[in-house]
């Protein structure tokens, strides 16, 4: 059974009632972030009940050593990992000498949290009997700024209820934190500097190893009655320090205090002035202050929602799984900083190490793309040439030769950290999902300059690999691929993955043919990169050679392609007939078990379908996926809106709509039971594809956009805007009406369920 304990309601994640069982997953569903660092949604006030404490700033991470029981030659030496950062958030709270703490509270009542998605602010309040008798209530907002995006701010308002009483405030900073997940148990933090200054106070610190140096620090005010009230420090040891304030109140008065906290760090600023920096953003924040500086939240959210929004009419939990999906990828990353990229759980926990893997071209790249403009995506791009000689070594070090590159599974600033031997050295299509990435850009882009300029040394690295990794079978006179883990990770170390060979061909005769066309209308560009990369017309007929002989897996008898070679050995019991008490089958399977099943995690066949749909015909699709849907166990969280984006394209809307229910509301109804680890947030992508691209039907054809919309019968209606080369278009879909807008200085053509129809800016086409 699926939690439910969050409220419906399109603009806010609201959880009412106090429940310790609910902690953790709640730190998760209510972490806020705005790029450039995020937390999840602890207490500021101390808890000594069950509790995942998580504050991360992007880029900032560390390389735990490797933990294997047999080491591989070729194994990464560490597994990068993002770091629970200092903690700036906590404030301890007296009551006449108790520390208020709501796992000892007598009573807890009316307790209530809210995320407002629409103006980007985390609200909790409540009412607490202590064991002193002292009733308190407690209204608490907490946000990250956008427009000052190294500051978070905190307004922590209690008053007394039944009685007069001293209240105090210890705000601090904590620079002895440790991550949920460490492979030895390393120190990762050393602090070298702790004091305060006035209402103000700081911890330096470095990361080991990495030495990436941080400032953190925090300022804080306390108002009684509109008079501020001064503190002083009370504590500064090692890693610790904290201000003191104190209030005699009486019953019904109001004491709040506003912390300002945050972080400084050196991947933006000289070492030196990482001081400097913390009092000058200080300064600014205290300066705008907390209720503009909120007000300045709400007008930058109303901005990324003005773009970004899908509305849903008459479907509140679709709708609200959208917001919460959206809100959540803009949390993370917002493309101003292109060393940055996107994370697995982003900052709402620790799995995965925070690290980039494929997911970001196979499904933020079109979010990006659409929601924002071009430069945004060209920017992850650019992070992928940018570590280019670093995927050349991660090749190295597996015997490749001559500039092969292979991309890591795993990464941090490049090389690969990841080490699981069947995903390290076998799940290779992720180079393939870097190659698609380049095209797809400029597909939907038209922008063609950063394959000169960029992308082409990427394509050559890439292609290199494939006409390495594959090897010639006298046996079946082709080019086959051994020994290799699919998108499917529940089949490892297996021969010709359809998938793969098939990216492996495509990557091929897609890098030949950009060459061909930067040779003819570059060639400026075309000359550096040959003489960069040495590249001859000999190499180039080599790869040529394995791209026309690749051997694909087919089976007669079912009229489709084969996962890989040896999927018809398996004992092909369908989904639908397993026990139920037999789910999830990652956590009730030994890992053998699952090997030898027909079982797949995610699309595999079908992710290649998706990919490169407009090679196949609708009834190829129709087939695969009769064939494949039914062993499919959903069991990664990228798997729902693929397989939601395909039902649609087939018509098949109750299963669309099912799909997409779970993949925009997986974590809010905790499908995989795991939300309490953190956020799925690159598989959000894919639920903002699974209606713009699957109901929406949104597609480019012949260099343009085509759009065939279908409606669950759930829905009233839906809308959604997309960025095309400048353009803004929206389109609203209802039962009975279809009508398109375009925002742009130019009319365009588009097609419509094939038909081509003139877009004009300020002239709405409505289609019936």
């Amino acid at each position: 059974m699926n939690q439910d304990y969050i409220q419906p309601n399109e603009w806010s994640i609201i959880e009412e009632g106090f429940d310790a069982e609910r902690v953790k997953s709640s730190e998760s569903l209510f972490s806020i972030g705005n790029g450039a660092m995020g937390q999840r949604a602890n207490f500021e006030e101390t808890y000594t009940g069950e509790t995942f404490q998580g504050s991360y700033i992007a880029g900032v991470y560390y390389p735990d050593k490797t933990r294997v029981g047999w080491w591989k030659n070729g194994y990464p030496e560490y597994f990068a990992k993002v770091l629970n950062a200092p903690n700036w958030i906590g404030i301890k709270v007296f009551v006449n000498g108790l520390e208020l703490d709501l796992a000892t509270c007598k009573k807890v009542s009316g307790f209530r949290r809210e995320l407002n998605m629409k103006e980007g602010w985390y609200k909790r309040s409540y009412s607490a009997v202590l064991d002193n008798n002292a009733e308190v209530q407690v209204n608490i907002t907490r946000f990250l700024s956008l427009d000052l995006d190294e500051v978070g701010a905190i307004s922590f308002d209690i008053s007394l209820e039944n009685m007069d009483g001293e209240v105090t405030f210890f705000p601090y900073l904590d620079s002895g934190i440790t991550n949920e997940d460490s492979n030895w148990d390393d120190k990762f933090w050393n602090t070298t500097h702790v004091f305060s200054e006035g209402n103000r106070a700081f911890i330096e610190a470095h990361t080991m190893k990495t030495h990436f140096k941080t400032c953190t620090f925090m300022q804080a005010t306390l108002d009684y009655m509109g008079t501020s009230i001064s503190g002083n420090l009370d504590v500064s040891k090692d890693n610790f320090v904290s201000l003191k304030f104190s209030q005699h109140i009486k019953k019904g008065e109001h004491l709040k205090l506003t912390k300002f906290g945050g972080y400084t760090v050196s991947r933006n600023h000289p070492e030196d002035t990482l001081l400097n920096a913390a009092n000058d953003v200080l300064d600014r924040a205290s300066n705008i202050g907390f209720e503009n500086l909120l007000e300045k939240q709400k007008q930058a959210w109303a901005g990324i929602w003005e773009m970004s929004d899908i509305n849903i009419l008459g479907d509140v939990k679709a709708q609200q799984g959208i917001r919460f999906n959206i809100f959540q990828l803009n949390q993370t990353y917002l493309g101003t900083d292109s060393r940055l990229n996107i994370g697995p759980k982003g900052f709402t926990g620790e799995k995965y190490g925070g690290s980039t893997y494929w997911d970001t071209e196979a499904y933020c790249i079109p979010f990006y793309m659409a929601t924002k403009d071009e430069l945004v995506a060209r920017k992850l791009l650019k992070y992928r040439y940018n570590h280019l000689e670093k995927a050349i070594e991660n090749a190295e070090k597996l015997g490749f030769t001559n500039g092969a590159a292979l991309y890591p599974m795993v990464t941090m600033n490049g090389e690969e950290c990841h080490n699981e031997w069947e995903i390290t050295f076998e799940e290779i299509h992720r180079n393939g999902a870097i190659a698609f990435a380049i095209y797809n850009y400029y597909r939907y882009t038209g922008d063609y300059s950063y394959i000169p300029e960029m992308g082409l040394e990427v394509l050559i690295g890439i292609a290199r690999f494939w006409h390495q990794r594959a090897n010639f079978s006298g046996y079946r006179n082709k080019y086959v691929i051994l020994g290799v883990t699919g998108p499917n990770e529940y089949e490892n170390n297996v021969n010709n993955n359809w998938y793969t060979n098939y990216l492996a061909q495509w990557c091929i005769q897609f890098t030949l043919e950009q060459l061909a066309k930067v040779a003819e209308g570059y060639p400026e560009d075309y000359e550096r990169v040959i003489g960069k990369t040495k590249l001859s017309s000999t190499e180039c007929e080599s790869w040529k050679k394995v791209a026309d002989a690749m051997y694909f897996p087919y089976s007669e008898e079912y009229g489709v392609y084969l996962q890989q070679d040896g999927f018809l050995d398996k004992d092909l019991i369908k989904v639908a007939d397993l026990d139920r008490t037999e789910r999830p089958i990652n956590q009730k399977w030994s890992w053998d078990r699952i090997l030898r099943s027909p079982y797949i995690k995610q699309a595999d066949v079908l992710q290649g379908f998706y990919f490169f749909e407009d090679r196949f015909t609708l009834e190829e699709l129709e087939k695969h996926f009769d064939f494949y849907e039914p062993f499919t166990v959903h069991e990664s969280s990228l798997s729902p809106c693929v397989h939601s984006i395909q039902a649609a394209k087939l018509g098949r809307m109750e299963q669309a709509y099912t799909f997409y229910l779970r993949t925009s509301r997986l974590d809010l109804d905790d499908y995989n039971k795991e939300v309490e680890e953190g956020l799925h947030i690159t598989s959000m992508a894919g639920t903002w594809m699974s209606i713009v691209e699957g109901f929406g039907g949104m597609r480019i054809v012949n260099d343009g956009l085509s759009f065939d919309p279908r409606i669950p019968w759930q829905w009233e209606g839906y809308s959604f805007k997309v960025n095309f080369r400048n353009r803004i278009i929206k389109v609203i879909v209802s039962s009975g009406e279809l009508t398109f807008e375009l925002n742009g200085d130019h009319g365009m053509s588009i097609l419509v369920r094939g038909n081509e129809y003139e877009l004009l800016p300020k002239a709405p086409l409505k289609i019936h």
